[in-house]
């Protein structure tokens, strides 16, 4: 009987050392690779509704190395906000303009209820 309990755990002790890890990964095959090179692109897009009085829109264009582009925004005062920008190593610089007038539309007064 006790030859059999010295097999058994000598035969779970090589199963256990079997099942280990017999090496780790190197530091360098655990990180993913991954092509980080900036690449040309160029998008626009525009929306338009009359009923909601939204209109705004975005266009930027890159060569990988430099960014530009403005995009625009009707603000609640009535103006159309445009901002022009340029991205490169040197950091990022707007442009901010605004069309038309603000509007302040005159309150309605409407008196209290009496109690």
């Amino acid at each position: 009987m006790n030859k059999l309990i010295i097999a058994v755990v000598m035969l779970m002790t090589v199963a256990v050392a079997a099942a280990a890890p017999q090496s780790y990964p190197s530091e360098s095959s655990a990180k993913p690779s991954y092509d980080d090179a900036p690449m040309p692109y160029s998008f626009d897009w525009n929306v338009k509704d009359d009923e909601s009085k939204n209109d705004y829109g975005h266009k930027e264009t890159s060569d990988g190395k430099v960014v530009t582009g403005s995009y625009r925004v009707v603000l609640p005062d009535g103006r159309t906000q445009i901002v022009s920008y340029k991205a490169d190593e040197n950091g990022y610089v707007a442009d901010i303009k605004y069309e038309s007038e603000a509007k302040y539309p005159e309150p309605e007064y409407k008196p209290s209820p009496k109690y």
